[in-house]
């Protein structure tokens, strides 16, 4: 027997606008996820993350930063000053003085790519 666990078309009501309005706004941008460390959370190799630079950063809250010159994705422990992994194979980064670091932004949704897109390689 089967379920419906699927709703398409016109009766889906939670969208007011177009994916894109909804999704995209000028303080936006889009990113690819690499690697396993964000597995815990629901982000896996190659789905696209959408974060925005507008949100501030809060305790807990998935992060993309530019951390001593290369792109990660984690989560921001403010508390402790470091970034975690969402995985236990993974140890926490202490953020210091001595280390370049900046936010770019707050991941507020992640998309999973069932089937690849040669315009996203």
């Amino acid at each position: 027997m089967l379920i419906e666990n699927a709703k398409v078309g016109p009766q889906i009501t939670d969208l007011e606008n177009t994916l894109d309005s909804t999704f995209i706004k000028d303080s936006t941008f889009i990113g690819r996820a690499c690697g396993r460390s964000m597995e815990g959370v629901g982000i896996y190799d190659g789905d696209i993350l959408i974060i925005d630079r507008s949100q501030d950063v809060k305790h807990y809250d998935v992060i993309v930063a530019c951390y001593n010159g290369l792109f990660i994705c984690k989560i921001a422990d403010m508390k402790n000053n470091q970034l975690v992994s969402a995985s236990p194979d993974y140890e926490p980064v202490k953020i210091k003085a001595t280390d370049e670091y900046c936010v770019e932004g707050v991941v507020t949704q992640s998309i999973r790519m069932h089937r690849g897109s040669s315009r996203l390689e």
